[in-house]
């Protein structure tokens, strides 16, 4: 019985649950009829509802039990096993993450000895490194280790699965029982003056309010990270150095500067110059395709269009780096040789580069939302315009944009979300010099591409230059928000000057 249970994997329990359901849907229902003696009419509600009830008993609280214990059991199980491991060891060698890394592979290394026959579960729980080769088993059975594996580690390993197989296994027994009870639960109730519609659409409104706050919960979650991280930053780097000092200069041998402004201002200047060259196209085109366009050319010209929207932006920074960076390097940074010749451009990386191939991209942003946003303009608003004498280009210039005004500024500030929060075209298109420069034909990055160098590679989240990353992120959050908030109240007092 024990083997069967360890044997069942989430999967398994996800689909023996919804198999439960769907037969205390039948039961239930059958249940209901035949309580009404066979005359559905006699029921409260229809005979569907009461199976329905039984169906969200069934799902709906061992699911959620379900969820809740994948997420709850590993910390548990870290929490126990990490005392095993010695100070020393973590201290000198790795962080806490990585020295359970190597504890989670040594226990699947055990895991898959057992299952292919080279170990015997009382071999595995009583293994000692000095009796076995522990890291020739493990290789034999497929598990790659990055160093000899140490008594303290095996020990914690063996705990680890330990703890991980009884977990899995009281999982079960306790996810099933609480199946089983709510179909009991179901069974019992069903009856005929039983109000099983009320109790469902009550149930189907609580999933929804639930689906619904998960996004703000999930926003909360993400903003509250970041302020607990830029805390620790802060105790550790003076705030006045990172939002007042001109110079970024992470090193993480100690004696970092760490200031936001350079990142800023490269941010800010690369999404200025997207913005000066996607609105004027995308805001041009969605006016020609809503008014001028005829169906044909409309149906061609719009999906291709939109295509832009679809392209990865790693493409777009290979496009940057190999074609436009070489002709704007041509154009402007060739001297007498050059087209112009003059030589402001010293390289292909550039915020001119990244900035027209960022516009580009943003195209689609502001075409697709502001054609939508003038097609919704009612047209009695054009016909009174024509009416009054007025023409095509008066009728758009003077009526049909300061009605689509607000959704024109809802699409720009989706695209100034965008140029913002882009990374791979300015890793490839901009370079990753920090610097306040006017001058656009130099190299500069942006707050994006820092938080991803900082975080890349065997990052130790207790120093400074770790930590940085997330007081650059906290600061990115407020700066769009800042944004949003804007263009809300432009909107609001656009609104009512306009109704």
């Amino acid at each position: 019985m024990i083997e069967l249970i360890n044997s069942i994997s989430v999967s398994l329990l996800v689909l023996i649950i919804l198999g439960l359901a769907l037969v205390g849907y039948f039961t239930v229902r059958k249940h209901a009829i035949s309580a009404a003696g066979g005359d559905a009419r006699v029921l409260h509600s229809l005979p569907g509802y009461y199976g329905y009830n039984a169906a969200m008993c069934i799902a709906v609280p061992s699911l959620l039990i379900l969820v809740l214990w994948l997420l709850i059991q590993p910390m548990l199980v870290q929490n126990a096993v990490i005392g095993l491991i010695p100070d020393q060891m973590i201290t000198e060698g790795s962080s806490v993450g990585l020295v359970m890394s190597d504890v989670r592979r040594v226990a699947e290394g055990l895991n898959t000895a057992v299952a292919q026959g080279a170990l015997t579960r009382t071999e595995a729980v009583d293994l000692r490194v000095d009796q076995t080769d522990v890291r020739a088993l493990l290789a034999d059975v497929g598990v790659a280790l990055g160093s000899d594996v140490q008594a303290p580690v095996l020990q914690a390993a063996q705990k680890y699965r330990a703890l991980t197989a009884t977990g899995a296994a009281t999982m079960v027994v306790v996810v099933l029982a609480i199946a089983v009870l709510g179909f009991a639960l179901a069974f019992r109730m069903t009856h005929p003056a039983f109000r099983a519609r009320n109790t469902v659409e009550a149930g189907v409104k609580a999933l929804l309010m639930i689906a619904a706050s998960l996004a703000i919960l999930t926003t909360v979650g993400i903003v509250l990270s970041m302020i607990f991280e830029s805390r620790n930053f802060f105790q550790l780097h003076d705030w006045k150095d990172f939002f007042f000092g001109t110079s970024w200069a992470p090193n993480f041998r100690g004696n970092s500067d760490l200031a936001i402004l350079p990142l800023l201002w490269g941010t800010l200047y690369i999404s200025v110059i997207a913005l000066m060259v996607a609105v004027p196209i995308g805001l041009f085109a969605a006016i020609y395709l809503s008014e001028y366009a005829g169906p044909k050319v409309r149906a061609v010209a719009k999906p291709l269009l939109e295509i832009l929207a679809g392209i990865p932006t790693i493409v777009y920074g290979l496009f940057a780096l190999l074609t436009v960076g070489p002709f704007l390097v041509n154009l402007f940074g060739r001297g007498e040789n050059g087209v112009l010749g003059v030589e402001w451009m010293s390289g292909a990386t550039s915020v001119l580069t990244a900035g027209l191939v960022m516009g580009i991209m943003l195209i689609p942003f502001v075409s697709s939302l502001s054609d939508d946003i003038i097609n919704a303009v009612p047209q009695s608003l054009r016909d009174g315009s024509f009416g009054l004498g007025a023409t095509h280009s008066e009728t758009v210039r003077q009526v049909v944009l300061p009605a689509a005004l607000p959704g024109i500024v809802g699409a720009i500030l989706l695209a100034a979300s965008r140029a913002i929060g882009e990374t791979m075209i300015v890793v490839l298109g901009a370079g990753a010099i920090a610097r306040i420069s006017g001058n656009p034909f130099e190299a500069m990055t942006t707050i994006t591409t820092r938080i991803v160098s900082q975080l890349t590679g065997d990052t130790d989240f207790a120093s400074p230059e770790t930590l940085v990353a997330f007081a650059l992120g906290l600061t990115l959050f407020v700066l769009t928000l800042g944004l949003n908030v804007v263009a809300l109240i432009i909107v609001r007092k656009y609104r009512e000057q306009y109704e």
